[in-house]
């Protein structure tokens, strides 16, 4: 399903043209170091992130000047507040199977910036990441003047665009990272938008109500461009409707207008895991085993499962049983990803109450364990107290940290002072994650379990940490 051979946008630099802030590119170093400079949202406190100025004419700008490589492929585009990750990992994997070469920009990244770009699972390597994003500077440069520079996310979402028209993908997944109406993402039209589980995140930038949280993320709706969504809390429902209805935008629904269920099984050969069906005029999955682990994982399953059966009917050549193969290989790093055994040490970005409580149920079910041990930080636009309930309703052991990579991070100090007071139990603080884990090592026996949570950017620590250690 190849499209033909790699293509060169226009702006393409020539090898004498400079890279524009001072120095030209030429190793990975020095465009992290660019990277690095940029305004970046994930990064920012509460107070200065709600005053950056996000425009999609400047990327749009930009993806003129670079010969539209947008529209050499369709897009899917996901929206939402939970499992937006999870269901761009399945939907890529089911379309992988089926023959497609498929391209995936998704956020955050946990050890390495290339993890954002990837076709068919595969990073884009370090020196086409340098020189893809030499290019955008070049024709960022010529447009600076009117539109402004690029942010971190905006220069991440033309690189990858532009990385994927190069590399001829039959199609491209690309996941939101904030809201859905100002978006970097949203700068393109895509061939059909999917909608994960909205819930309480960003609020001080996306809103303090479902209603407007909903509303911010189907600012991403394009007329006659069709939506699937997970079921939703009423409110958000209705404010999604409402906004697709404004826009001549046709949404359907998981349960409603597409038939689907899940059930949770346990078995000798896979152990507890849950399975779903879902039928279609065009496809039938049935009793087909969510690849990744947790309950809430069935809703994503089933959202892509309806984003590739949409492909079918749009011309894609697909089969059901290349799709279920394809999807049984789905791997998401950072989603109760089980990186030790002996002690079970499970690494997931939750982040949010909604994503930390559904965290704390899956343990229960997939990972039965004597006593869990939870290392938690996270940031300070977060739902703190909410988060801190979630750890005591869960966690029979406490132990509060920083990720030494993020700026935003809540002092262990203040979680602990925060923790006593909603719900009246005692907790460790350590200054480093090395501490915490050593901490939480001492703490466990045979049948304990240590989950690592909180924060994309604490995982992200983890993962490098458990990796040096190997």
């Amino acid at each position: 399903m190849k499209r033909g051979a790699p293509r060169s946008p226009k702006g393409a630099r020539d090898a004498s043209a400079g890279a524009g802030y001072g120095a030209t590119l030429t190793t990975m170093r020095s465009a992290l170091e660019n990277l690095a400079s940029r305004v970046n949202l994930e990064r920012l406190r509460r107070e200065r992130a709600a005053a950056v100025d996000l425009r999609l004419d400047r990327v749009r700008a930009m993806l003129d000047a670079l010969e539209s490589p947008h529209e050499a492929y369709p897009i899917v585009q996901v929206v939402g507040t939970k499992g937006k990750g999870s269901t761009c990992a399945m939907l890529a994997g089911a379309l992988t199977g089926s023959g497609c070469a498929v391209g995936v920009f998704t956020s955050p990244h946990l050890v390495d910036v290339r993890e954002r770009l990837c076709i068919g699972g595969e990073l884009i390597s370090e020196q086409v990441f340098v020189d893809t994003l030499e290019r955008v500077i070049d024709v960022e440069r010529r447009l600076a003047k009117k539109y402004g520079e690029l942010t971190y996310f905006e220069a991440l979402t033309v690189m990858a665009l532009v990385w994927f028209a190069e590399q001829a993908v039959d199609v491209a997944i690309l996941e939101c990272g904030l809201g859905g109406r100002l978006d970097a993402t949203s700068a393109v039209t895509p061939a059909m938008t999917c909608v994960t589980a909205i819930s309480f995140d960003h609020t001080h930038l996306l809103g303090t109500t479902l209603d407007a949280i909903a509303r911010e993320k189907a600012g991403a709706f394009k007329p006659e461009i069709p939506v699937i969504s997970v079921p939703q809390e009423k409110e958000a429902r209705i404010a999604l409707k409402a906004v697709a209805d404004e826009v001549g935008a046709p949404i359907s629904m998981l349960g409603r207008d597409y038939e689907f269920s899940q059930r949770f099984e346990a078995s000798r050969r896979q152990g507890p895991h849950t399975c779903v069906c879902l039928s279609t005029e065009r496809s039938s999955f049935e009793h087909i085993p969510v690849p990744l682990m947790g309950e809430h994982q069935a809703l994503n399953c089933g959202l892509a499962l309806a984003a590739w059966d949409v492909l079918r009917g749009a011309g894609f050549n697909l089969h059901e049983p290349e799709a279920i193969e394809g999807l049984k290989r789905t791997r998401v790093d950072g989603r109760m990803e089980l990186v030790r055994e002996q002690p079970r040490v499970v690494l997931d970005g939750a982040h949010n109450v909604a994503s930390l409580r559904a965290l704390v149920r899956s343990i229960g079910s997939f990972l039965p364990n004597d006593s869990m041990v939870m290392v938690f930080g996270c940031s300070d636009d977060k739902d703190v107290d909410g988060l801190l309930r979630e750890v005591a309703l869960g966690a029979d052991k406490v132990i509060f940290t920083k990720a030494r990579s993020s700026a935003r991070g809540v002092a262990p100090e203040e979680l602990q002072q925060r923790f006593g007071t909603v719900s009246g139990r005692m907790a460790q603080t350590a200054a480093t994650l090395t501490e915490a884990m050593d901490l939480a090592l001492r703490a466990v026996g045979r049948d304990d379990l240590i989950c690592v949570a909180g924060s994309f950017y604490l995982v992200g620590d983890a993962k490098r940490l458990l990796r040096d250690k190997d």
